[in-house]
């Protein structure tokens, strides 16, 4: 269901997530070295079970999102390849965080962090320089709740953006701000610190499936299912300190969902992007 490099500073891991568990292997993808399998459950026709959130975080652990097996519900016209997650399931979604040591394979579940009541959605760490008193993660539900961490040798809530309807499909933490994608096509900016709002904008017409960011220029790009692709910036006032985001550039991939929107270097120069059906990436760079 996802996958993604995770930097740390003594070595580079690929995380790898499916219905069956976590995988985590070299950088280069040639040596397993970790497996850590979810429960499946006996009915797997009526439950929907997946792992979804990756995020290195606190310089020595990756944190995923633990599934959450809520029952299927059948949409009509619903673009992805299953069923959406029932939004009244009654499962909890927790977050694995693995300490993952210089290097072998001696990786270990070190904490089960244990605050959404909705399957966990997105996890993403700081990527630039988090004001003092700020979280350096962010994880998000199906619900839209949004918590906010402090990492170290134990994982510290610092706080809860409670959900409004509206599910947080992906989130990225840049500088004490966190940028979220809704399914309702909005994008919102929020106080890392103090977990109050500071913009939203009404960026698609659709669902949002994917945000990234470049952490050198502080670009952020979104992806959603009206074939969009946005590029935006993300900076603060230097007379007011409030967060602004300016629209920097658009893009449709025409007849496509898009699903996957990632940028291709730190500035945000170039970014690649897919959607549900096509085989191809599409890569886009400056003219």
């Amino acid at each position: 269901s996802q996958a993604a490099w995770c930097e740390l500073p003594s070595r580079v891991l690929l995380v790898l997530t499916s219905q069956r568990g976590v995988q985590m292997y070299e950088a280069d993808g040639s040596t397993m070295v970790f497996w850590h399998a979810l429960d499946v459950p006996e009915q797997p026709a009526a439950h929907s079970v997946f792992a979804r959130g990756i995020a290195a975080a606190g310089g020595r652990f990756i944190c995923v999102g633990e599934p959450g097996a809520v029952a299927r519900v059948v949409v009509p016209g619903w673009p992805g390849p299953a069923d959406p997650p029932d939004p009244t399931g009654t499962s909890f979604g927790a977050v694995l965080v693995f300490d993952i040591p210089p290097k072998g394979t001696n990786v270990t579940l070190s904490e089960v962090l244990e605050q959404h009541r909705d399957p966990i959605t997105d996890i993403a760490a700081e990527q630039g320089q988090a004001p003092d008193g700020a979280g350096d993660l962010v994880t998000a539900d199906d619900s839209g709740t949004l918590c906010l961490w402090s990492t170290g040798e134990e994982f510290t809530l610092l706080g809860k953006i409670p959900g409004s309807g509206s599910s947080c499909s992906s989130v990225v933490l840049w500088n004490g701000t966190v940028a979220a994608g809704y399914g309702n096509g909005q994008i919102r900016l929020w106080e890392a610190g103090s977990g109050r709002i500071r913009a939203q904008v009404s960026a698609h017409a659709r669902w949002i499936y994917a945000l990234d960011l470049a952490p050198l220029t502080g670009k952020l790009l979104s992806g959603a299912e009206d074939s969009f692709v946005h590029v935006w910036k993300l900076g603060r006032n230097p007379d007011t300190d409030d967060i602004e985001i300016q629209h920097c550039h658009a893009e449709c991939v025409t007849d496509t969902q898009v699903c996957g929107a990632r940028f291709c270097d730190p500035a945000g120069d170039t970014f690649a992007v897919t959607g549900y059906d096509l085989s191809e990436i599409l890569c886009y760079g400056p003219a």
